[in-house]
């Protein structure tokens, strides 16, 4: 099985120790490289390619946004096809908002549960978008209060609110049609759990978790994970 190699740009010194420290109890994670500044960081992610990149951004100089619409912007013509994940302590609608539209994939708190960063980790690895329930409904909010358009999409085309589909008339779906304990699974998705995590908190099989993830997506006509947390947010079929 090969490994998931992240980069790590971050200028506090203990923070980025504690995070390589953190991630390295996983035999699936590799540190490929290490910065503590946006040009470093820059140079380090064109030479080494990770998968994913973890960008705090306060960083000094250039800010982790920049930084990350200047990898995103370098996609095409260099084919770097690093994942950005935002790791911070600024929880503000300007920054979340900020850091999607220059095409964060996903976004975290610094105060987040080592189990939810590897479960944050393996999402974005796999190609989807792990958001802290905080943030999801900061996204949700704006999505409510200004549905992109066409040819205008506030977030870029990966994040949930610059898909057409995350922001439908979504006040039809009721409670009754899921079962109560899809509705204990949906709450965990919401928290951005992991199968293994939700079948550990409520004493069932990662296979049964599965069934139940395949028919609340099915339920909620929803893509993946993600679009189906945020429906459910917006229709208050969890809180």
């Amino acid at each position: 099985m090969s490994k998931i190699r992240i980069a790590l740009i971050e200028d506090h010194d203990l923070t980025r120790v504690g995070i390589r420290t953190a991630l390295l109890q996983r035999e699936e994670i590799e540190i490929v490289g290490e910065a503590a500044n946006a040009a470093e960081g820059l140079k380090m992610l064109k030479m080494l390619q990770p998968d994913i990149a973890i960008i705090d951004i306060g960083l000094p100089g250039k800010d982790g946004i920049e930084l990350t619409r200047e990898v995103k912007s370098t996609v095409n013509g260099q084919e770097l096809r690093t994942k950005i994940l935002i790791l911070t302590l600024r929880d503000n609608k300007e920054a979340v908002l900020a850091a999607f539209a220059a095409g964060a994939d996903s976004y975290c708190m610094k105060d987040i549960k080592f189990d939810n960063l590897l479960d944050a980790v393996r999402v974005t690895y796999n190609g989807n978008a792990w958001i802290d329930p905080a943030i999801a409904r900061i996204v949700l909010q704006q999505a409510q209060q200004n549905p992109p358009k066409p040819e205008s999409a506030f977030l870029d085309s990966k994040t949930i609110a610059s898909n057409p589909d995350y922001v439908d008339n979504l006040e039809g779906i009721e409670p009754y049609t899921l079962t109560e304990r899809e509705l204990e699974v949906l709450q965990l998705i919401v928290e951005g759990c992991s199968n293994a995590v939700i079948a550990e908190r409520l004493y069932i099989t990662v296979g049964t978790v599965k069934t139940h993830v395949r028919n609340i997506l099915n339920k909620l006509c929803a893509d993946d994970r993600t679009q189906a947390a945020v429906r459910a947010l917006r229709s208050g079929l969890v809180g």
